[in-house]
């Protein structure tokens, strides 16, 4: 009766099967698919065959379905690979690798269908994002809502050189102040970045760094084949003649094979006896087998190494590889950009037991019989479960978010009013709020919501100061059941965080309602995350504020221009600047409700998906209008824009204006009365949601659905032609300029454009022609008529 294979037998076997299909998948796109852009991907060859074995040990023996893995982004054609032998992507997907609708070149969330945690591709961003998914899984375990579902470990698979991203540095540190649980990183060590071979003791580095911020350091350097020879006669010498190898040497010899390593290592040893035995007594195939035998490339070796782990600290494999490893350019410098041609592919197929016309075979050219694999697969714990995107109940939002007016406040004032309401009351909304900032709680206005809510740490500290009866206006006291998430001054931190917190429904199963501030300026700091964060729908609403030349004393370097800019293209996320906190409170209740919207909502008739907000507010103090909303003029707010004053059927002007420029706008209004008809003033609470409607219906028009209108078209619809259009902006014009596009209207776009300065505010907006006399002066420009008699006198 035959024997059945062992656990590493059959996952030797898958492991080459993913490493074939992977390799395939990227030879298909490359060389036979039709109508390809001629863009070469070798570099995902390499990667794939270097990150394989890792990869097979961890889905198809080691991960629970609780895990969640952040793929090294160039090993995707080999988590696809994966995915397609568990039956979670389909071959059609793999034969459109890097096509439209194919498997996409980096691991993506929204848009692969395979079982993608965390998407990959800006690097450094998906190992850092399941730092801070662990610290969230903390979080929702604090505080009582991961019922029964055990906690899961948060994988990174980590390129070596991929460490050099500053932004995984940054993640370490905040790591070790909030506690970190349950992280593994698996640094593929092969030793190679995109342009060289990396610099020598750089994995020494790495264990120090590592230990240095409580984690444990698992070193991975030695295969099966490798530990058995080490225990031979002259063994020893093997072993120290590796460690002492240089990492150019080391892949050089790996490319250039076996009679290569013979020549060398005779070469440095000489005639020794014991060694030259061990050595000699191997056939070139042999002898290179075995020196190419590195922990990250031994199924066994790997698994023993993370079924060892038997606690929730922190750990980091460092898992020795040789980039490209079984294929013609391994160990090559030039690897990344290397690409198997078809005479190679050829010569590998028929080494790989391949039938031409079954390249995408399961258990093609496998020995082992394919019931077998199919029992082993079916039974692995990863795959067990199927799809493992959770869900979680929408968070009921009331229909009025209230707060303690005042005749004069500022946007950020009123913010924080209206979140200390909320912390407050004992709603589902207020329970599920989770607040974060890099350093700048109090200056953001966050401070009434921690006083009521408090901080959020593994262990319970008192706040010294209320403990001594020191006089504070903060009592932080830290706790489990905190709900605020003090970060250092990192934005790229920020990001990340609310990314991996707004992702909890699907994550954890339980629905967060996170909020972060930071000072708009600072965006751009944190921007790639930012990106990184709305690509992968995470939902949250990021609070930017003090901005712009508004904040005047402050000067340049923490007065924002582009942001706006930055609203308005980010997909993703709805940007709104409102100029009075009722509108405000409308947005942000808009917000809560948009967040937690399934993306599938905007396939709905009339219906849009959901996603984050961002919201740019002001210090600077204004007159609050004395008015109760209207269901329509809080749709109006929400949608982008509302008429504050009406414009007649003979307009001649319309002042468009976003933000803290409200009362120069009014102003404006009303001294241009006597000198230009039927004057309209439009409130833009948000440029981004007018231009991504009125792109929408341009669109939707182009398809033929010739009746449908967008709200800014709607709006600007009853303007005469001649009618011009001003618009004013404490940021860069080209926010707004673009509304004359809508219907034609001929406009002159007020703004700032260039680095802020310190000043008063009267002072800067006079400077940067954003005050009440540049926007009189303006519509001189563009109107006819007489000159305007009225200007605004200095104080």
């Amino acid at each position: 009766m035959p024997q059945s294979p062992s656990r590493t037998e059959i996952l030797s076997a898958l492991t080459r099967k993913a490493l074939w299909l992977s390799s395939w998948t990227i030879h298909n796109a490359n060389h036979i698919r039709p109508n390809v852009d001629g863009l070469k991907v070798g570099g995902h060859q390499a990667s794939s065959a270097s990150l394989a074995a890792i990869m097979s040990a961890l889905y198809f023996a080691v991960l629970k379905p609780q895990d969640r893995v952040a793929v090294k982004p160039h090993a995707s054609p080999v988590f696809h690979a994966i995915q397609y032998l568990l039956g979670h992507q389909t071959r059609d997907k793999l034969e459109h690798f890097r096509g439209l609708k194919g498997a996409q070149s980096y691991p993506s969330r929204t848009k692969d269908t395979d079982d993608v945690d965390f998407s990959t591709g800006s690097v450094g961003l998906g190992v850092a994002q399941t730092l801070f998914s662990s610290v969230v899984q903390s979080y929702v375990t604090a505080h009582g809502w991961m019922k029964d579902r055990p906690e899961g470990r948060m994988i990174a698979l980590v390129g070596d050189a991929e460490m050099d991203e500053g932004n995984i540095f940054e993640a370490l540190a905040e790591g070790w102040k909030q506690g970190l649980r349950n992280t593994w990183w698996v640094v593929d060590y092969n030793r190679q970045s995109l342009d060289a071979v990396v610099r020598e003791g750089l994995w020494e580095k790495f264990e120090v760094m590592f230990r240095n911020f409580g984690w444990d350091v698992v070193i991975i350097k030695y295969g099966r084949l490798m530990r058995e020879a080490f225990a031979e006669p002259g063994g020893e010498a093997l072993r120290r003649w590796i460690d002492g190898c240089p990492n150019q040497v080391y892949a050089a010899l790996s490319f250039q094979g076996g009679a290569a390593f013979r020549k060398r290592l005779l070469d440095d040893i000489g005639d020794q006896g014991d060694i030259t035995r061990l050595i000699e007594k191997r056939s070139d195939a042999e002898l290179l087998a075995l020196m190419s035998n590195l922990g990250g490339h031994d199924v066994e070796t790997l698994i023993a190494a993370f079924e060892a782990i038997d606690h929730d600290r922190p750990v980091c494999f460092i898992a020795y590889t040789i980039k490209g490893i079984g294929l013609p350019f391994q160990g090559h410098k030039d690897n990344h950009a290397g690409l198997m041609t078809v005479a190679q592919m050829e010569a590998w197929r028929a080494a790989q037991n391949i039938r031409p016309g079954h390249e995408w075979d399961r258990f093609e050219g496998l020995d082992l019989a394919p019931q077998v694999l199919e029992r082993f697969l079916a039974d692995v714990p990863f795959g067990r479960d199927g799809r493992r995107r959770l869900s979680a109940p929408v968070i009921a939002v009331p229909e009025r978010l209230s707060f303690t007016p005042a005749a004069r406040m500022s946007t950020q004032q009123g913010f924080g009013l209206i979140l200390s309401e909320l912390a407050r009351g004992d709603s589902d909304l207020a329970a599920r709020l989770v607040t974060t900032s890099p350093d700048v709680t109090v200056s953001t206005n966050l401070g009434g919501f921690v006083n009521r809510r408090g901080l959020f740490a593994s262990a319970e500290q008192v706040d010294q100061f209320r403990k001594e009866k020191i006089p504070s206006t903060f009592a932080w006291d830290f706790s489990p059941k905190g709900q605020h998430i003090e970060l250092g001054i990192a934005e790229m931190n920020l990001f990340l965080l609310l990314s991996a917190l707004g992702l909890s429904h699907s994550i954890n199963g339980e629905r967060l309602l996170p909020v972060g501030t930071l000072y708009d300026p600072f965006i751009a700091r944190g921007l790639d995350a930012l990106n990184y964060a709305c690509y992968q729908d995470a939902r949250f609403m990021v609070v930017a504020t003090p901005s712009g030349i508004s904040l005047a004393p402050e000067g340049g370097a923490h007065q924002s221009i582009g942001t706006p800019l930055i609203g308005l293209a980010q997909d993703g996320l709805s940007s709104f600047e409102p100029a009075f906190v009722d509108e405000l409170a409308a947005i942000m209740r808009w917000g809560f409700v948009h967040m937690q919207k399934d993306a599938a909502d905007a396939a709905l008739p009339g219906q849009e998906g959901g996603g984050s907000v961002y919201l740019r507010l002001s210090t600077r103090t204004i007159d609050q209008p004395q008015r109760v909303l209207t269901p329509e003029l809080e749709a109006g707010i929400a949608d982008g824009a509302y008429w504050l004053r009406k414009p007649g059927p003979n307009a001649e002007l319309v002042i468009a204006y976003t933000g803290t420029v409200a009362p120069e706008a009014i102003e404006a209004t009303g001294l241009l009365g006597d000198g230009r008809r039927d004057i309209g003033l439009l409130a833009v609470t948000s440029a981004d949601r007018l231009y991504s409607g009125w792109t929408a219906s341009r669109r939707r028009q182009r398809e033929g659905a010739i009746a449908s209108a967008s709200h800014i078209e709607r709006l600007l619809a009853p303007l005469p032609r001649h009618c011009g259009l001003v618009t004013v902006i404490d940021g860069h014009p080209a926010t707004l300029a673009w509304l004359g596009g809508v219907h034609g209207h001929r406009v002159e776009a007020l703004g700032v454009d260039h680095f802020g300065q310190t000043g008063t505010i009267d002072d800067l907006y006079a400077a940067y022609g954003i005050d009440t006399n540049a926007i009189i002066e303006a519509a001189e420009r563009l109107t006819r008529g007489g000159p305007i008699r009225h200007r605004k006198v200095a104080v």
